[in-house]
C-alpha cells in the first residue's frame, strides 16, 4: 500500500465517523495537511499517525497494513505502540514481557523495558518481606542492564538502579541481621 492508500483509509475512516476535516484536525495539524495526507500527496510522519489513529478510533494495525513505506515494520511497531501505552497505564511486568525480532525498535524497547523495571524494583523495594526484596534486586538488575543497552543508553537510570541495588542490599543486611540475632537468642 502506498501514500494515496494510507490516505484513503485515513478518509474513510473519517467520513464513517461523520467527522470533518477540521473536526479532525483540532490543534495538532492543519486542515490543509489533512487534505494533503488523505488525497495521498503527503506522507505523514508517525506522531501525526497516532494522532489520526486516536482521533479517528482506528488501531495503528489497521492503518499500517501493508503501509510499504514502513515496509514489514508494521508489527513491531505495533509491539512499540502498545509498550508505550503499558508504560503508561503503569503495566509493568506485561511491558518487560513483550518480545519482538526487530532491530528497527530494539533500541526504543530497552530504554522502556529499562523504565519499567526500575519501577518494579522501586516498588518491592518498599516492602519488609525478604522474597519481595530479593525480587527487587533482579529487577533492578535487569533495569540496570536494559539501561546499558542501545542507542538510548541511559547512564542515569542506570545509576538509579544500581543506587537501588545497594538500598536494597542494606535492607536484606539488615533483615537477615535481625533475623540471625532472633534465631541466636532463640537458641540460647
Amino acid at each position: 500500500m502506498d501514500s494515496a492508500e494510507l490516505g484513503r483509509r485515513l478518509k474513510s475512516a473519517r467520513l464513517s465517523k461523520k467527522m470533518t476535516q477540521s473536526d479532525v484536525v483540532g490543534s495538532f495539524i492543519t486542515r490543509n495537511m489533512l487534505s494533503q495526507i488523505e488525497s495521498g500527496t503527503a506522507t505523514p510522519s508517525m506522531k501525526t499517525l497516532e494522532y489520526l489513529s486516536g482521533v479517528l478510533e482506528v488501531p495503528m494495525d489497521e492503518l499500517f497494513s501493508e503501509y510499504s513505506c514502513y515496509g514489514s515494520e508494521q508489527k513491531s511497531f505495533a509491539v512499540l505502540q502498545n509498550a508505550k501505552t503499558l508504560l503508561k497505564e503503569q503495566k509493568y511486568a506485561e511491558l518487560t514481557a513483550l518480545e519482538v525480532q526487530s532491530e528497527q525498535i530494539e533500541d526504543e524497547l530497552h530504554a522502556l523495558r529499562s523504565i519499567a523495571y526500575l519501577e518494579m524494583a522501586r516498588s518491592l523495594a518498599k516492602s519488609s518481606q525478604a522474597e519481595n526484596l530479593q525480587a527487587a534486586v533482579i529487577y533492578a538488575r535487569k533495569a540496570a542492564k536494559e539501561a546499558g543497552i542501545g542507542l538510548y543508553a541511559n547512564e542515569t537510570r542506570a545509576a538509579q538502579a544500581n543506587q537501588l541495588l545497594t538500598h536494597i542490599a542494606q535492607h536484606l543486611s539488615s533483615y537477615y541481621s535481625q533475623l540471625a540475632a532472633g534465631d541466636a537468642t532463640e537458641t540460647g
